[in-house]
């Protein structure tokens, strides 16, 4: 059976998911969700798809999850993949997914938003500027941990860095320049010489008007 990842491109969140799900072998297929248009705010999503009313969210066959490192570990449970060697990498990934949600994309993917998907007249300048600062301690925090790593958790790839490259491939200026941070930059040259590395917006569908009106 096909797993369906409910998604849309713009969401770093759901990038988290659609790309161990793509590098993993599984088989699923993408479900694009009308965010801006409010899907995930209707009866029928909250009902058949999502309670929490975000994506991602995955479905295979009966079984229903949310939350991009929940489903995560799905993924590492039915392949054994993206998980640590022993239990001290394990929880070494679930520290940097957990850094990830609260310190890194949840201010990055908010960042990007304001900047991106408001109208001008409506971007809170010094809210912007206070999440770029805190962003720049994250960034500092990565690049150092990275400077002598290929990856963020032991030798190869894993859901602490799907966690944290989330947000960081996409176009939209948000104040992160990836060759400001050498170690961030070359990090994420590995991931995009993963053998089935897509962009988001390649792996997951979208809507292509004009977020700003």
């Amino acid at each position: 059976m096909t797993i369906k990842l409910y998604c849309m491109g713009e969401s770093g969140n759901a990038y988290k998911a659609a790309l161990p799900l793509e590098l993993s072998g599984l088989e699923w297929e993408p479900v694009f969700v009308d965010f801006f248009n409010g899907e995930t705010r209707g009866a029928e999503f909250r009902a058949n798809v999502n309670d929490m009313g975000e994506v991602p969210a995955l479905v295979d066959g009966d079984f229903r999850m949310s939350q991009s490192g929940t489903i995560q570990k799905y993924i590492t449970e039915k392949t054994g993949m993206f998980g640590g060697k022993n239990s001290d990498e394990d929880y070494a990934i679930l520290r940097w997914v957990l850094w990830d949600n609260h310190k890194f994309s949840s201010q990055a993917g908010m960042t990007r938003f304001l900047i991106n998907f408001l109208p001008e007249d409506k971007r809170p300048t010094e809210v912007i500027g206070f999440f770029q600062a805190r962003l720049k301690s994250a960034y500092d925090i990565l690049n150092r941990h990275l400077a002598e790593r290929d990856w963020i958790v032991g030798d190869a790839i894993t859901h602490a860095d799907f966690s944290c490259c989330g947000y960081l491939f996409f176009p939209e200026p948000f104040g992160f320049e990836r060759t400001e941070w050498p170690n961030i930059d070359r990090w994420m040259s590995n991931i995009e010489k993963m053998p089935g590395w897509k962009h988001p917006y390649d792996l997951m569908p979208r809507k292509k008007a004009d977020r700003r009106q």
